[in-house]
């Protein structure tokens, strides 16, 4: 986990289906009842919610937090340390005019997105860089769609809105690291975000081998990544991962390619799970400098109608992206290696 002095990996199983409606059922009540009490005014956490305008300007600054390097944290006052994160799927707004992913949307789990499960990092004036952080990359984007605040500035890095995650009780946590999330809308993944250009900080990817039903068929064992590593509800999902045979994506996937075929991302070389072949992974540069694992030299993509968390009526494990034949290519699986 991230935090400012690394302890011990905490070590996570599994929770079935039911357990993890329970267990967010729980996490959103005991949220809700929190930022209601007036004992909550005197105790503040980074799960906290929004219910009120922000007073002054926000401070961003930057700590390194293993394996994920330097990221993106806020810098001062009562939410010292907290982690940042910036979803993917955000870049539609600036793509096609669309809402942002995460706004006041109904979703399943019952609560708005942008001021509860991620509260959106506000400011008034414009926002503070901190050590580590670069001026020139923060800014602020108006927001007129968090319930009962009317027009507010949330942060930006590098153009992207920057937020907290409901489930980080302190600094010390990540459970939003590499989220792959079924609930915004559209789907998009959750990352850190590295100072120097503002882009996602995935840490070192790690591959293996999946077996799951094939479009609700017969299972396939296939190629997968590890995803959610620190998400305590579906800690260590894997989900399929895809190449394409020709088109933009056999290249470079980017701009709305990149959000329905989000592309599999590493810091430094990948690692490969029992049955995957080391010496088959490698990466490759993406025009916005990111680093994306490749698989036999082609590059490796997830597929947004993958993602999913159990219990929640958003999708189930599956293969869903084999043999698509879209614009952008032709996307593929790729089997076990003999």
């Amino acid at each position: 986990m991230h935090r400012r002095l690394i302890p011990p990996h905490r070590v996570r199983r599994p929770l079935g289906a039911a357990a993890v409606v329970g267990v967010l059922t729980l996490c959103v009540a005991a949220g809700a009842l929190r930022f209601s009490s007036a004992a909550g005014a005197d105790s503040t956490t980074c799960a906290d919610s929004i219910t009120s305008a922000p007073t002054g300007p926000a401070t961003v600054s930057a700590e390194t937090k293993a394996p994920f390097g330097k990221v993106l944290v806020i810098g001062s006052g009562q939410y010292d340390g907290c982690s940042l994160y910036l979803l993917t799927s955000d870049q539609l707004h600036g793509l096609t005019g669309a809402h942002y992913a995460c706004s006041d949307n109904f979703n399943a789990i019952g609560q708005p997105c942008d001021t509860f499960l991620w509260p959106a990092l506000l400011t008034q004036g414009a926002p503070i860089a901190g050590p580590g952080v670069k001026a020139s990359l923060l800014g602020t984007v108006t927001r007129t769609d968090l319930p009962g605040l009317g027009a507010v500035q949330q942060v930006t890095y590098g153009g992207m809105p920057l937020y907290r995650f409901f489930l980080d009780e302190s600094s010390d946590e990540i459970e939003g690291a590499n989220l792959f999330d079924p609930v915004t809308s559209p789907t998009g993944i959750w990352y850190l975000v590295e100072p120097d250009r503002g882009n996602p900080a995935p840490g070192p990817a790690q591959l293996q081998l999946e077996t799951a039903p094939v479009a609700r068929g017969a299972d396939a064992t296939v190629l997968s990544a590890t995803m959610n590593e620190d998400f305590s509800l579906f800690a260590n999902a894997s989900f399929p991962v895809y190449t394409a045979s020709r088109g933009q994506a056999a290249g470079h996937c980017v701009d709305l390619c990149a959000q329905y075929w989000p592309p599999v991302l590493t810091s430094g070389a990948p690692g490969a799970g029992s049955g995957v072949d080391q010496q088959a992974l490698g990466t490759r540069m993406r025009p916005d400098g990111t680093q994306q694992v490749t698989y036999n030299n082609k590059p490796l993509y997830l597929f947004a109608d993958d993602a999913y968390i159990p219990g929640l009526p958003y999708g189930s494990q599956g293969i869903n992206g084999a043999g698509a034949d879209t614009m952008w290519g032709t996307f593929n699986t790729i089997p076990p290696s003999n």
